[in-house]
């Protein structure tokens, strides 16, 4: 005999819908991203390899990539076509399909003249070679703005900065060891010796990320080596790192005079953040050095830290001065074009899909404090103070910008 109340109570619950939490799913956007091919002849990275094009393909977006694009870093088309991209013609074709751009260094002659209203640009800005005219330009199309430079994670770091300044700090060595040997008229010595014979002595001035990588590329290659900074904690943490392999001292004019004339390597790897890198090391210092001797200035593009360096190119990287081979190419990192895409593509794809997962730019600035910190032009204004004040333009506050959305 059934009881109607249990019978009453089966039949509710079988009619009862059974509540389950629903996760909320972030508003999707598909983006149409643009890799053009840089215009300068010393550029010869490219801002996305195929592997980054296939994510983002991958993710729901649209890649259109310029023909020709990565052949300077050895990407063929048929690469990028695999890979899900749409090759096309011509720079114009990539502008007028892309909402958000992403390049190597920003645009620059002809290539203003392709930027559309609205646009996302996502490049380095090239501080010393920026003009009024450009950032200009970019506000007349209300273009955002946001430069590898700025580009800030929460933990202070700078994400693609670091990974330029790691491949310069190994770069510098590598190049020292070539410019060392005799068919490039150096000392004929090698950095790490052999049984019986001395490793070579590399100084390294400056004890950051460049100085640090090269001060592990230097150690890998067998050398002796020294790091010289006016910063003690930097110093011991570099020690710290490498287990006491390298040998420090702070940077006197004493102590610094003393590494050089005992150097067959000098890299200049100081910098300051905002300003001109350091005069560490005097001509009259470089006057002292061995014969065939090398000096490679990594941090020329903020100046240098050797009194006798000048700017060089890929094309002429090299000159003599008191018997000392310098080299000073600002571009360090084009000269291992294909390890440089690969690095800026780890970085630059995880923000791309930050931005269409956001579903638009704003929402993705507003989450996002690496794209927020690194953005230096949205809309109709410069978002970093610095900037505006050099360039006599107005400025306005990105986040009072993205809240009031303007």
């Amino acid at each position: 005999m059934e009881i109607p109340a249990l019978q009453g109570l089966a039949a509710e619950r079988q009619l009862m819908t059974m509540e389950r939490p629903l996760q909320a799913k972030e508003q999707q956007s598909s983006l149409r991203i643009g890799v053009p091919g840089e215009r300068s002849n010393e550029e010869r990275r490219v801002s996305l390899a195929p592997s980054g094009v296939e994510t983002l393909v991958a993710s729901g977006h649209e890649v259109y990539v310029e023909s020709g694009a990565g052949d300077n870093s050895h990407f063929s088309d048929a690469e990028y076509s695999d890979a899900g991209g749409q090759v096309v013609a011509s720079a114009e074709d990539v502008y007028s399909k892309s909402e958000l751009i992403v390049k190597v260094g920003p645009p620059a002659g002809d290539e203003l003249n392709l930027l559309q209203d609205n646009q996302v640009l996502i490049s380095a800005l090239h501080l010393g070679a920026t003009t009024a005219e450009f950032l200009q330009s970019l506000m007349d199309l209300r273009i955002t703005g946001i430069g590898f430079e700025f580009i800030r994670d929460s933990d202070g770091s700078l994400p693609i900065v670091r990974m330029m300044h790691e491949i310069m700090g190994s770069l510098s060595v590598q190049i020292a060891a070539r410019y060392l040997e005799s068919d490039e008229g150096g000392k004929g010595v090698m950095l790490g010796g052999i049984s019986g014979v001395p490793p070579s002595t590399v100084v390294i001035l400056g004890a950051g990320v460049v100085g640090e990588w090269a001060a592990r590329t230097a150690l890998g290659f067998g050398a002796h080596v020294i790091v010289l900074d006016r910063d003690l904690g930097a110093l011991r943490s570099l020690e710290h790192y490498l287990d006491r392999n390298v040998t420090t001292a702070m940077a006197t004019l004493q102590y610094i005079r003393q590494a050089v004339l005992s150097a067959d390597v000098v890299i200049g790897a100081m910098m300051s953040d905002g300003d001109r890198s350091p005069m560490l090391v005097t001509e009259d210092m470089v006057m002292g050095m061995q014969p065939g001797s090398v000096i490679v200035d990594a941090v020329i593009d903020q100046g240098g830290c050797v009194e006798t360096s000048q700017p060089t190119t890929h094309s002429k990287p090299v000159f003599w001065k008191h018997d000392v081979l310098h080299y000073c190419v600002p571009n360090m990192p084009s000269n291992a074009a294909r390890t440089a895409t690969y690095a800026l593509t780890n970085v630059l794809v995880p923000y791309l899909l930050q931005i269409g997962r956001t579903g638009s730019i704003n929402d993705a600035l507003w989450q996002n404090v690496g794209l927020r910190n690194g953005t230096y032009a949205y809309r109709r204004y410069l978002t970093k103070k610095s900037l505006a004040s050099s360039f006599g333009l107005p400025h306005r506050d990105i986040e009072l910008l993205i809240a009031s959305a303007i």
